[in-house]
């Protein structure tokens, strides 16, 4: 299962893509999860105690395998990344990419040669669940960087301005074949908050699950990692919805 979420910025989009992958590795998956976020705090989320340097920020790994210069290598050689630079805790693997530059012609240059070459590999080759955590906003559909996911998830919220951007999300996959886009509501207060995004939402967007308001995650967004243990049930149910949507026949 290959998913990619994206959303307006502030929407808890990061803090959903640790929960989801505490919640795979508790269900026995192999779990990988992939910050692809200029603003990356994916690593802090999940509890890491020290920086994680961005792949794009490695200029000999960046040299060596899309070359420098005026020389590109369009074709690098991706498919040991995984292995060798993931950082591991408590069962979930974390891919620190750092920034794809450019829009959907793009700048040419060897860091983002190599970022997208590695994520076509791994949206297309790795097995179990790879979760890929977009930077806000709809900007890297543009770049092409989400055209192999199983389902793109947009994380909403009751305020109109994330579900405005939802809209333009679905025009967006859609010109680019996502073919599987669902909604999931974040923090919600109650039923009336839930009832007003679903009459809010594209038709075309169906909302499989919704996450509650939860205070702990609140505190501890404030204090920097999520707490620890199994994610709230609210998760579990978000990960079946997927699992159901998707045709799965893992449990």
């Amino acid at each position: 299962m290959k998913l990619a979420l994206a959303g307006k910025g502030g929407v808890g989009k990061t803090t959903l893509v640790a929960l989801l992958g505490r919640e795979a590795a508790a269900r026995s998956y192999r779990v990988l999860v992939i910050d692809a976020d200029p603003d990356a705090n994916l690593a802090t989320t999940l509890g890491f105690p020290e920086p994680i340097a961005p792949l794009a920020e490695d200029r000999a790994l960046v040299a060596g395998r899309a070359g420098e210069g005026g020389l590109i290598r369009l074709n690098p050689k991706v498919d040991d990344i995984p292995e060798r630079y993931a950082v591991e805790r408590d069962g979930v693997r974390l891919l620190v990419l750092g920034g794809i530059r450019g829009g959907g012609g793009g700048c040419a240059c060897a860091a983002n040669t190599l970022l997208r070459a590695l994520l076509d590999h791994l949206l297309v080759e790795e097995r179990d669940v790879v979760l890929l955590d977009m930077e806000a906003g709809i900007e890297h559909l543009g770049r092409g960087t989400a055209r192999a996911v199983d389902a793109l998830l947009v994380v909403v919220e009751a305020d109109r301005k994330t579900l405005e951007t939802a809209q333009r999300t679905l025009r967006l996959a859609s010109e680019l074949g996502i073919a599987r886009i669902f909604a999931v509501a974040n923090r919600v207060r109650g039923d009336g908050e839930l009832a007003a995004i679903r009459d809010r939402l594209p038709a075309e967007i169906p909302l499989i699950a919704h996450v509650p308001y939860l205070d702990e995650l609140r505190v501890a967004a404030c204090a920097g990692p999520l707490p620890a243990g199994r994610p709230h049930p609210a998760i579990g149910a978000l990960f079946e919805a997927v699992q159901k949507q998707l045709g799965s026949a893992q449990s």
